[in-house]
């Protein structure tokens, strides 16, 4: 059990103090890993950017993902989709919302930007937990066609068949805990609120302004 997300992120920043001083560039899945990709960012030295990635809503059950889609548009439909209902037709409208969702948030979270360089990097994607995978799926997909030279999915807690899927699409897993008894990410935690746009954005502006000007970083 983590405390909150801060807590989890201080742990897994330990278990990934390899990569201190070796340049990292830390994605973070918003809303809920942003502070936490702040914290491991920090330290370990190394620079916070976002991943924008969206789950696939399962029919009836929207905390559940059928699948998800990364910002270029990438589909990944989950083993369990056609179990739960989700029809190629159902699907599509789901891609069409959520990829109009992706582009508020990129607007919103990074205007004015571009993507931090991953290319030839160590690339760690964060996210709070994993209960299918699917969203990291979809991360590690976006972030292999920018040639990172290593990435790493990078979670507190997983469920043993999230973890399965994701090792064939990352170099490296670093998850804390794989328990018995999965239910929901939050199960894990004794704090686990909502994060709002407001908190993703503070959060990026204050790892921006961590960033030592003369470092040569960001």
């Amino acid at each position: 059990m983590f405390r909150d997300r801060i807590d989890a992120a201080e742990q897994l920043a330990q278990a990934l103090a390899a990569w201190r001083g070796q340049d990292p560039l830390v994605l973070a899945i918003p809303r809920g890993a942003v502070p936490m990709g702040a914290v491991i960012a920090q330290q370990l030295a190394g620079d916070l950017d976002l991943v924008l990635v969206r789950k696939l809503h399962a029919p009836g059950a929207p905390e559940v993902a059928v699948g998800a889609i990364d910002e270029a548009g990438w589909v990944y439909v989950a083993p369990h989709a056609a179990a739960m209902r989700a029809t190629p037709a159902y699907l599509d409208t789901q891609v069409q919302e959520q990829l109009q969702e992706l582009a508020r948030r990129r607007a919103l979270y990074t205007p004015n930007r571009p993507a931090m360089a991953a290319a030839g990097r160590v690339v760690i994607v964060v996210d709070d937990g994993l209960a299918t995978g699917a969203t990291m799926i979809a991360a590690l997909h976006a972030l292999r066609q920018r040639a990172p030279a290593r990435l790493v999915c990078a979670v507190p807690v997983a469920s043993a068949q999230a973890v399965a899927l994701v090792k064939a699409h990352a170099d490296e897993v670093v998850c804390l805990q794989v328990p018995r008894g999965f239910r929901a990410v939050g199960q894990f935690y004794a704090a686990f609120p909502q994060l709002e746009d407001e908190e993703v954005i503070a959060a990026l502006r204050g790892a921006a302004q961590s960033v030592d000007p003369g470092s040569g970083r960001g």
